[in-house]
C-alpha cells in the first residue's frame, strides 16, 4: 500500500493562502480516492475534502466550500489542496490518506477518518498574525 507524504505547511497570516501537497512513494495515487483531514489540538481528526478515486469529483466540508481546492495531477501523481482565505481556526495539522474500498471510491460525504488509511505523518499549518 502507499506511504503517503504530505508537504506544504507553514506559517501564514489570517487571509493568506497555503498549498498542500500529497504524494506517496511504494503504490501509487491514481486508482485511490484521495482524503485532507486536518486535527486540531484537543480536538478529533475531521474530514476536510475528498476526490474520487475514476472521475476526481470532489467533496468539500462547510466550512471550507469556496476556500479550499482539491485537485489531482495525474501526470505527477500528487493530491493538492489550495487553501485560501485561511483564518486562525484553520490551524491544525494536515494530513492526507487513501480510501479503504475494494473499488472505486465516489467522494459524496465528508471524508470519515475511519473509512481511510495509509495517513502520512502530516504537515502543520498554523494561522497567525
Amino acid at each position: 500500500q502507499p506511504r503517503l507524504v504530505e508537504s506544504g505547511g507553514g506559517l501564514v497570516q489570517p487571509g493568506g493562502s497555503l498549498r498542500l501537497s500529497c504524494k506517496a512513494s511504494g503504490v501509487g495515487l491514481r486508482s485511490y480516492a484521495i482524503g485532507w483531514f486536518r486535527q486540531a489540538p484537543g480536538k478529533e481528526r475531521e474530514g476536510v475534502s475528498c476526490i474520487s478515486s475514476d472521475d476526481d469529483t470532489t467533496f468539500y466540508e462547510d466550512s471550507v466550500k469556496g476556500r479550499f481546492t482539491i485537485s489531482r495531477d495525474r501526470a505527477s501523481d500528487t493530491v493538492s489542496l489550495q487553501m485560501n482565505a485561511l483564518d486562525p481556526k484553520s490551524s491544525a495539522i494536515f494530513y492526507c490518506a487513501v480510501d479503504g474500498a475494494l473499488g472505486p471510491y465516489h467522494c459524496l460525504a465528508s471524508p470519515s477518518p475511519g473509512g481511510f488509511r495509509s495517513w502520512g505523518r502530516g504537515t502543520q499549518v498554523t494561522v497567525s498574525s
